[in-house]
């Protein structure tokens, strides 16, 4: 993810790539994250295979693609380059739906904030270690070493499900769609689809917005990019160790509306950021409101999910709200062509306005289903 979403950005700009296309490229590549629905509903039909085959799969993807991109120029075949990076965050997407199944299976109501609070910090404490190691790898040797360095450590991860004891279902297919349909008729979840797309457009613009004032409003090579991007999931973690614990103590709905507020104010504060110092403290702010964000937001869209169909339900959610990510990502090059960074920054907070109209809808849930 440090890859695809921190080292890449810089990259295109370095190919000589402009700001708007860089932004319209990772939008693109990153609809697979957007449609994660498809490999959730590939993990419920198959159930009787477990989830730990298809977390190999993923594996061996992200690996695939990041080895292929070594010897792939944007700057010449940009369509080749974005066909193999699409391979991996296609990985990435296995990955996902298969742990998040795993945690709506086996967990407990009570504890469901704390599951993904951890889920949520170990994936930005990984993608922290990289925005650091691998932006100075690519500073001091080349993007190329870079990728491939990423792409051993994924390969190598693989032994840890490896390794894994599993139980597998009796059955070895079953049909999810006239269950998933009578969950989405539901009105809660007709809520919490909408709430999943607004609440992380600001996501989407921040992630390549940020980088790219580094690199051309600062001034900052791909090192002291990589220290202050890293910030973000360093905070990120904490945050949603946090918002997780306070998820399951106190309710959802009062957490998120807090963490709401404070990120509509923090994102707000990035106009006076004009020095590395001041970017690196509000952004690590809004990291750690973002990791708060994330883990309660998951654990409302989780407890709502119905286990036998929690692969597929839960990744729709999250596809909504990757989406929502995507939307942000394809026009933040637009805004700041039109407007600039700073009006960009402002536009990027007023977003958040939304989500506030539909989590007033929001009711708590009490319990939710398990599989029988």
């Amino acid at each position: 993810m440090a890859i695809a979403w921190v080292i890449i950005p810089v990259y295109f700009v370095e190919k000589g790539l402009s700001l708007e296309l860089a932004a319209l490229v990772i939008g693109i590549i990153s609809i697979p994250v957007a449609i994660k629905f498809i490999f959730g509903g590939i993990v419920d039909y198959f159930i009787g295979f477990g989830r730990k085959i298809f977390i190999i799969i993923g594996g061996l993807m992200i690996a695939f693609g990041l080895f292929a991109i070594i010897f792939t120029d944007p700057s010449n075949a940009l369509i080749s380059f974005s066909l193999f990076l699409t391979i991996s965050i296609c990985g990435i997407g296995f990955l996902d739906v298969s742990s998040d199944a795993l945690a709506i299976e086996i967990g407990l109501e009570e504890e469901l904030g704390k599951i993904n609070g951890s889920m949520f910090a170990g994936q930005y404490s990984g993608m922290a270690i990289g925005s650091i190691v691998l932006a100075l790898i690519a500073q001091y040797y080349s993007y190329q070493i870079a990728f491939l360095v990423s792409g051993l450590i994924v390969f190598l991860s693989l032994i840890f499900p490896l390794i894994i004891k599993e139980t597998k279902r009796r059955i070895k297919k079953q049909k999810i769609g006239k269950t998933l349909i009578l969950e989405f008729k539901k009105k809660q979840t007709q809520i919490l689809s909408v709430l999943s797309f607004l609440i992380d457009i600001k996501k989407g613009l921040l992630m390549i917005v940020i980088p790219l004032y580094m690199k051309v409003g600062l001034n900052l090579n791909i090192g002291q990019i990589g220290l202050i991007v890293s910030m973000f999931p360093i905070t990120s973690a904490i945050g949603s160790f946090i918002g997780g614990a306070a998820a399951d103590k106190w309710t959802r709905k009062k957490t998120l509306y807090l963490i709401l507020c404070l990120s509509v104010f923090f994102t707000s504060l990035l106009v006076i950021a004009d020095t590395w110092i001041i970017l690196g403290a509000i952004y690590g702010i809004i990291g750690f409101i973002h990791g708060g964000s994330t883990a309660v937001s998951c654990t409302m869209f989780m407890s709502a999910c119905n286990s036998k169909v929690g692969a597929t339900q839960f990744s729709i959610f999250m596809s909504l709200g990757n989406a929502g990510t995507m939307a942000g990502e394809t026009i933040s090059g637009v805004l700041i062509a039109a407007v600039g960074f700073s009006r960009t920054f402002l536009y990027t907070a007023w977003f958040i306005g939304p989500a506030f109209i539909v989590l007033n809808f929001v009711k708590e849930q009490k319990q939710r289903k398990k599989l029988k």
